[in-house]
């Protein structure tokens, strides 16, 4: 009696997880859309996980399905955790600045709702429940974003800006949920039986989510679509049609199915004239950057050769993309761009995981289709369960999706989600389950009801532990928007004393120098006795910051070029020994990211301002070379020859600059002067 009770309040707060995650967020606060997620998670799955092992006390058995999937998920796990042990930075690779989708905690979550989802949802009801609940809090978030589309502003709510500011996080992962949207509507349509005003309403549903992938118009959306709708419109065609006229029934012909493969053809061949329509008439613009597959690959190659058994540890692609980036790469504009995660979220794991790491994914990932295939065609004859079928094709859309596009939280745990209801059903109709029942023998009464214990208290002491974590983040955005020295200085102290990262410590660094620099635009001879000492406090702090995120993570080039930042400006204040300190933090950056001109650069004007203009025409020279149309590049070898006597080569360096940008004010301002101190124009 009391089992069934609180399993029925576990299932509750699992199927509150999984159907508002597209929709939940924290209006009116500065935490950020994707992040706000990772609190429904985290304190959704507590719960479950609390009256589920509460549930077993009362009837003294753990039942969980025999499923080789779990095993691997397992396998996957296990690797991820001994890479994150292994890693340089365990703190940014268990959990990163707030439960990163890379890390540790994170996949640990997704299989661990994986795992719930295949122990709570064993039959047909309970997994129409999962399926309609998703599907009407995708229609909510469709219907939203449409209406966002004319009102932004009205439909803000604290939180959202543009009008492709979505529920989900990214503009080309709200396409992917209503392409998602649209297999589930069909899915419905063409092997359920429904009602015609029920017909209507999934055809109504389908239009809509047609008109938001037309909105967002990403090409990958309608290539997934158009493969899904052709796989369902030959399924019914051969394979179920057979069954139905085995059972003498009549089979309609999928007409839904194929519209949407035409249309989603007819997308794909003309993505330039038909798929611009809509985003140019409803002035939707939307720019995404992320590493190609190739580059991605080519990276991950790279960090096999350095670390080929676990990898660098979970979460640090980005440490990576610093360091193998192609050289290319500078001749965009994106060059000082560092990318947290590769072309997609698998690979990006694939990447920072090593040998075992695409190993354990590979292995997880053919059990998965393979046993969905064995459901699909094998087991036909079986009059397999229409949900059970839909639950696998759905999650293979998310996960195909998750590998070819970083597609944040939502559509990863979707995804992990939907295959736990996969293993759940198969498993109480083909694979059968393990159950293990304690209270009759002591000796497993006592090891089972302490590890029940144990779960309890750690699943209740993460939410607590991550709820504090999550309030950080309030603070932090505070500090970054904040119009005063004074709030953004409070701010940021009480978001570190929430949660120590490094993200927040060079952003606690930058708020000093910022105050720093503010005292230094005073005459110094006008300064008081307070402002000179606050002026050496102001130091310290920045100081303090920037050692800190060193000492956070030694390996990321940001915190030590913050560190070269500090000690430049103390070189300002005539520091003793500043300049040559702000260079060897620079030079350590460089190591870690050794093809970005603006690293060079920051030392050839530590190298100039320290009067050793050698060394810094050189290293100006180096930013040249790794980046052609450096601007700021030719404006210091133009300072470097001024201060050299040679206006001619300065005026030179100055002219290049400016025809590279030509509508420069500053650049403008700078060539007059040096026309104007006496230098003859170049030829």
């Amino acid at each position: 009696m009391w089992s069934n009770i609180l399993d029925r309040i576990s299932f509750i707060s699992l199927f509150l997880v999984v159907v508002l995650l597209p929709i939940f967020f924290l209006p009116f606060t500065k935490i950020p859309i994707e992040t706000s997620k990772g609190l429904l998670l985290v304190v959704g799955l507590a719960i479950s996980v609390i009256f589920w092992a509460v549930a077993r006390f009362s009837d003294g058995k753990i039942t969980f399905p025999r499923s080789n999937i779990v095993f691997a998920g397992f396998a996957v796990l296990l690797v991820v955790l001994l890479s994150a042990f292994y890693s340089s930075a365990r703190d940014v690779s268990f959990f990163g600045t707030i439960f990163d989708l890379g890390t540790f905690w994170f996949i640990f979550a997704a299989f661990l709702l994986m795992f719930i989802s295949s122990v709570m949802v064993k039959d047909i009801k309970s997994a129409q429940m999962f399926l309609f609940g998703v599907l009407l809090s995708t229609v909510i978030v469709m219907v939203f974003q449409i209406f966002r589309f004319f009102m932004p502003e009205i439909l803000s709510l604290g939180v959202l800006g543009a009008n492709t500011d979505n529920l989900i996080g990214s503009w080309n992962s709200l396409g992917l949920l209503a392409g998602f949207s649209t297999l589930l509507s069909l899915f419905v349509i063409e092997f359920f039986s429904t009602t015609k005003m029920a017909k209507f309403l999934f055809s109504l549903l389908i239009i809509i989510s047609l008109f938001v992938i037309a909105s967002v118009n990403y090409m990958l959306v309608w290539e997934l679509l158009g493969l899904f709708a052709l796989v369902i419109f030959v399924y019914k065609m051969s394979f179920f049609s057979h069954m139905k006229q085995a059972e003498d029934e009549k089979v309609n012909f999928p007409a839904f199915s194929f519209a949407i493969i035409m249309i989603s053809l007819l997308f794909f061949m003309s993505s330039q004239f038909i798929g611009a329509f809509l985003p140019t008439r409803l002035s939707l613009s939307s720019t995404e950057v992320s590493p190609s597959f190739s580059a991605t690959i080519l990276v991950a190659k790279e960090a096999l050769k350095k670390n080929p058994v676990v990898g660098i540890g979970p979460n640090r692609f980005g440490e990576l993309w610093d360091l193998y980036k192609p050289a290319s790469i500078n001749s965009s504009i994106f060059w000082d761009a560092s990318f947290n995660s590769g072309s997609g979220i698998i690979p990006t794991f694939a990447s920072t995981t090593g040998a075992l790491g695409i190993l354990s994914w590979l292995l997880f990932f053919i059990l998965f289709i393979v046993s969905g295939i064995k459901m699909l065609f094998i087991n036909i004859e079986r009059n397999i369960h229409r949900e059970m079928a839909s639950f696998f094709v759905l999650a293979l859309y998310l996960f195909l999706a998750s590998f070819f596009y970083s597609t944040g939280p939502v559509i990863f745990l979707l995804a992990f989600a939907f295959t736990g209801v996969f293993i759940g059903l198969s498993s109480s109709r083909e694979n059968g389950e393990v159950t293990v029942t304690f209270l009759h023998d002591h000796r497993k009464s006592f090891f089972s009801i302490l590890a029940l214990v144990v779960v309890m208290v750690l699943s209740a002491a993460v939410a607590f532990k991550y709820i504090e974590r999550l309030a950080s983040v309030s603070y932090f955005g505070k500090a970054v928007q904040a119009d005063s020295i004074l709030t953004a200085e409070t701010s940021i102290t009480k978001a570190l004393s929430l949660h120590t990262n490094d993200l927040y410590m060079r952003t606690y660094a930058q708020v000093y120098l910022v105050k720093l620099n503010s005292l230094l635009s005073k005459n110094s001879a006008s300064l008081s006795e307070a402002e000179k000492t606050e002026l050496q406090t102001s130091f310290d702090q920045a100081l303090s910051g920037a050692v800190g995120a060193t000492t956070y993570n030694n390996k990321n080039y940001l915190n030590y070029q913050t560190l070269g930042n500090v000690y430049s400006t103390a070189g300002a204040l005539g520091v003793k020994d500043a300049y040559s300190k702000a260079i060897e933090a620079y030079q350590t950056a460089s190591t870690f990211n050794p093809f970005n001109p603006g690293i060079d650069l920051a030392i050839a004007r530590a190298y100039f301002s320290d009067n050793k203009t050698k060394e810094a025409k050189e290293l100006a020279n180096k930013a040249l070379e790794l980046k052609p149309n450096y601007i700021d590049a030719l404006v210091m070898l133009s300072q470097i020859a001024k201060a050299e006597g040679n206006s001619t080569s300065a005026l030179s360096y100055a002219e290049q600059a400016l025809s590279i940008s030509p509508d420069n004010k500053d650049l403008i301002e700078y060539v007059k002067t040096l026309k104007g101190s006496g230098s003859t124009p170049s030829n």
